[in-house]
């Protein structure tokens, strides 16, 4: 039999941050919420064969009262948690761990306390939800545009670096103990600004699969 997985300092911590909900009824998803809203679903059955919908919302921009994003956790449509991110939910089974990026979900998964973790399925109107459905209806047009996507983003990458080091390098503490750096790549204002747009609309797409990682914090 595989052991249960052992708990992080890190999974702990998320853990106390969750806050029992009110059991308020969850929103509609509208149109509009595509880009700022994201919303993944998972099933749990129990033992007498019925099954359990949890539900994860979280406003990107923030909630209205202090702009702060949390994810919020409800079972079958009513509020059964709140935390700020990164998120961990106890359910029935596991647990359910949801973080954010620079650009976008990172994480939404099960994970069991035996077996493999599983991403929630998103909402098919949700910006995730209709680039789930452009994989399954073009997959070979979905992997170009990952493998694009992840190029721009270690180009991005390649290109913010030096230059993050060089500006890093002319404060007086760092430049009199370790010296000073020069890029060996230097834009203009302009031509940094258009990589910057690029890259984040690359960051953006492997956000929408949930791929995205600190390569894509350190692009953008």
């Amino acid at each position: 039999m595989t052991a249960p997985r052992p708990r992080s300092l890190r999974a702990r911590l998320a853990e106390r941050r969750a806050k029992e909900g009110d059991g308020r009824p969850l929103a509609p998803f509208r149109w509009w919420q595509a880009l700022s809203r994201s919303q993944l679903s998972l099933s749990i059955p129990d033992a007498t064969g019925s099954a359990t919908e949890f539900t994860v919302d979280v406003h990107q921009l923030g909630d209205h009262a202090d702009g702060t994003v949390r994810a919020r956790l409800y079972r079958d449509g009513a509020l059964a948690s709140v935390s700020r991110l990164p998120a961990r939910f106890a359910v029935p089974g596991g647990h359910i761990e949801v973080a954010v990026g620079t650009v976008g979900l990172r994480r939404c998964h099960f994970v069991p306390a035996v077996g493999d973790e599983r991403q929630l399925a998103p909402h098919p109107r949700s910006a995730e939800g209709r680039r789930a459905a452009f994989d399954r209806d073009h997959p070979r047009a979905s992997r170009v545009v990952g493998i694009l996507s992840l190029a721009v983003v270690i180009v991005g990458a390649a290109i913010a670096v030096p230059q993050l080091l060089a500006t890093l390098s002319q404060i007086p503490l760092i430049a009199d103990s370790l010296g000073s750096f020069t890029s060996p790549l230097t834009l203009p204002p302009a031509v940094n600004a258009g990589v910057t747009v690029v890259v984040v609309l690359a960051g953006v797409e492997r956000a929408l699969r949930l791929r995205s990682s600190w390569l894509d914090d350190l692009a953008t």
